[in-house]
């Protein structure tokens, strides 16, 4: 099942099922977003799908003009963005590494011949033990806070880059969406295409900027897709520059090319019980291994970041703009 956010003609969120063909949108009664959806759901005792299909609904309305007209909200939101915490985890990736040591090689210091990077041994840690054996838990991955849910771009929607920030370039991946029950359990909603938007000159002046680097704004969207995913993913990740494309290039993911099990990813977020607090609302980004910034692809506001994943539903787009910070030196107030 594929699900998704919208604005009804009076302004209203509701949720949405999209059909097979990616042509129409049936809207669901009775809920006004995917978190009441889920909420519902893990009330009752039951699948998402099982809520949305008891939910019913009869209004249809047509996929492609809701796109276009902007009515597309992320498919998963929290009724206040502060108990929503967006994360990530970097180096899970077959081919990651490459990405990111390429990044980092004017940086590599070679006490030794054949000296590793951190990048490089950490994700040799994930190659080696990123996917469990057994119940005992696999190799720690690199992990990072980007904000709450303020940051979330819906689709089409542009994405800001502040402009203290030395760049903004783009990461095609996959999110995992999740509600935290009563009782503390963290509850998988399911799987959408993100751009985890980050700056990478920052990050390549000093590793330890990384934490820098990630507090950025991102793009989650436009469908939740309910279920198990598919082992083997493959989309494509480009930039639209005026009428042309400036660069695209295919991009993989799914545990078959993955170096870390989504299961170790998601019990080495949750394990925290700050991660686990009642009602809030948890949105994981899972790595990527495609970046245009490692092809020394550098963005312009108007550029048009598209992240194309199709067992996932229907692409992802967010123009770049640039925007100002809103603060500045001392602008500390003392009481």
């Amino acid at each position: 099942m594929r699900l998704i956010q919208l604005l009804d003609d009076s302004d209203a969120t509701r949720v949405g099922v999209v059909d097979a063909q990616g042509l129409q949108v049936r809207v669901l009664d009775g809920v006004d977003s995917s978190y009441a959806l889920a909420t519902r759901a893990i009330e009752g005792g039951r699948s998402l799908q099982a809520q949305a299909e008891l939910q019913g609904g009869e209004v249809r309305l047509d996929y492609a003009s809701l796109l276009a007209s902007g009515r597309i909200l992320t498919p998963l939101h929290h009724p206040d963005p502060a108990h929503c915490r967006v994360t990530g985890t970097g180096l899970t990736h077959l081919g990651s590494a490459a990405a990111r040591d390429a990044m980092h090689q004017n940086l590599k210091q070679k006490a030794e011949a054949g000296a590793l990077t951190d990048s490089m041994r950490m994700f040799q840690w994930g190659v080696e033990g990123g996917i469990p054996k057994g119940d005992a838990p696999g190799a720690q991955p690199e992990w990072f806070y980007k904000g709450d849910g303020s940051i979330v771009m819906a689709p089409g929607e542009a994405l800001p880059s502040p402009d203290f920030a030395l760049d903004g370039g783009e990461e095609p991946e996959l999110v995992g969406l999740y509600l935290i029950g009563p009782d503390g359990t963290p509850h998988r909603l399911g799987f959408a295409i993100g751009n985890e938007f980050s700056d990478h000159v920052t990050e390549r002046q000093n590793y330890l900027y990384l934490a820098h680097s990630k507090l950025r704004a991102c793009a989650v969207g436009p469908e939740l897709r309910v279920g198990e995913l598919p082992q083997d993913l493959r989309g494509t990740s480009r930039i639209r520059r005026g009428d042309g494309v400036l660069w695209e290039k295919p991009f993989l993911t799914g545990e078959a090319n993955m170096c870390h099990a989504l299961a170790n990813l998601e019990y080495h977020h949750f394990k925290y019980a700050a991660h686990r607090r009642p009602g809030d609302v948890h949105l994981h980004f899972f790595g990527t291994a495609t970046l245009s910034f490692a092809d020394e692809v550098r963005v312009q506001p108007g550029d048009v970041f598209e992240i194309d994943l199709p067992a996932l539903g229907a692409p992802l787009r967010n123009p770049l703009r640039s925007a100002a910070a809103g603060f500045a030196l001392h602008g500390v107030r003392p009481l």
